[in-house]
């Protein structure tokens, strides 16, 4: 198997599990059909956030065990299952939390693990170009999720509909997970066996003493703003007449298309400078966002600044938690990553769920609009403190 092939078909993998995580935007329309509310779907994220959690700090305690393509196998497989009951499931209780931490199990270990794998195939001034391509098949696989359910409904089917037809996609990408891990070991850019990559104590120190905190930190924002804005899509576009698919259909358009021109791009001499002003951008779209009502034209800019903002800052940020690693920690410090952005993506439904309940879709997309210019400040600071040695002209050194 060429070495081209071998990316082919890992990227298929990627995009097709992706599909999963775009449901979870469905799952408010979901829960509906069997009279559960907004309150509802974010318990049921917390208890994926939950999951994915526990799962992602012992992700690297099951790869060292089973090895890393095996273990996206059997993430792919759990996240099928889950899939599945939530097609058929039609009342809250014990198959509903089953589903929801299955799919957190599954996420937990395809995100975590995913990078790292590409760690071991590309040398180090390759990886912000992969690990773009890794998030720009990701995106697409859970952005269009929602419009392929949008396209069904249209067509007489159900959302549930849906969910089994990813159930299936998941599969898929469990066999090619399985069959290519001899593969991967043939061509990794190194011919020594895999490091160990669990967390301990000693990396979760070594993490925290590091420059990487920071944007380990900041993707824990940044996811919080995009489960804001996407996860209750379908609420907020019902409320106003307008059309969710629009919204994920150009927004996903908006981000492959910037990934591709991205994977180009190293991110400028200041890297930290580009992802403020992106996220920046992001912040003002949940501005605009708010004040847009139910005008079509503006509900497609809103997609498509956010796409700019949060779709091109993503894997910059990534690319930045990598390079600001220390030497031995960077599969843990990717995995530490893994684990903060989830905590934003299913943790923050649960005050998103609360917030639309009880005191409006307004308020909640204010807390959104702060949480990103908060974000895009972190990362303007960090630029600032990397420009002050080249302006003092003292050793050259960058802080």
């Amino acid at each position: 198997m060429s070495r081209v092939v071998v990316f082919a078909l890992y990227f298929s993998a990627i995009f097709l599990q992706a599909g999963a995580y775009g449901l979870t935007f469905m799952l408010p329309r979901l829960f509906d059909s069997f009279g559960a509310n907004e309150k509802v779907v974010g318990a049921m994220l917390a208890l994926t956030a939950i999951s994915t959690i526990v799962t992602v700090y012992f992700s690297g305690h099951l790869s060292d065990l089973f090895g890393r393509l095996r273990t996206l196998g059997g993430a792919c497989l759990a996240i099928a299952l889950s899939l599945y009951l939530y097609a058929i499931i039609d009342t809250v209780g014990i198959g509903l939390i089953s589903a929801s931490l299955l799919l957190g199990f599954g996420w937990g270990l395809t995100y975590s693990l995913g990078p790292i794998v590409l760690t071991r195939l590309v040398v180090a001034n390759e990886r912000t170009r992969f690990f773009t391509l890794l998030s720009l098949f990701v995106m697409a696989g859970f952005g269009l999720a929602p419009v392929l359910a949008a396209a069904l409904e249209g067509a007489g089917y159900s959302v549930r509909d849906a969910f089994t037809l990813t159930a299936i996609a998941c599969l898929v990408s469990t066999a090619l997970f399985f069959g290519l891990n001899g593969a991967v070991k043939t061509h990794a850019v190194t011919p020594i066996a895999e490091v160990p990559s669990r967390i301990t104590l000693a990396a979760l120190r070594g993490v925290a003493r590091s420059s990487a905190l920071l944007p380990v930190a900041m993707v824990c924002l940044g996811a919080s703003v995009f489960a804001g804005m996407a996860n209750f899509q379908t609420v907020f576009a019902d409320a106003r007449g307008l059309d969710y698919a629009q919204f994920f259909l150009t927004y996903t358009t908006t981000v492959v298309l910037g990934r591709m021109i991205l994977a180009r791009y190293k991110g400028g001499e200041n890297t930290y400078r580009t992802i403020a002003v992106l996220q920046y951008i992001m912040g003002a779209s949940v501005v605009l966002f708010i004040f847009s009502g139910a005008s079509l034209p503006a509900y497609l800019l809103v997609a498509f600044l956010f796409g700019v903002g949060y779709g091109m800052s993503y894997p910059l940020l990534v690319s930045m938690a990598a390079q600001d690693a220390d030497d031995g920690l960077g599969a843990q410090t990717l995995q530490l990553f893994a684990l903060t952005y989830f905590i934003g993506i299913f943790g923050f439904p649960l005050i998103a769920g609360w917030m639309i309940v009880e005191v409006g879709t307004t308020a909640l997309l204010i807390l959104t609009a702060m949480l990103a210019i908060i974000e895009a400040t972190l990362a303007l600071r960090r630029a600032q403190r990397k420009n002050r040695p080249h302006q003092s002209g003292a050793d050259g050194s960058v802080a």
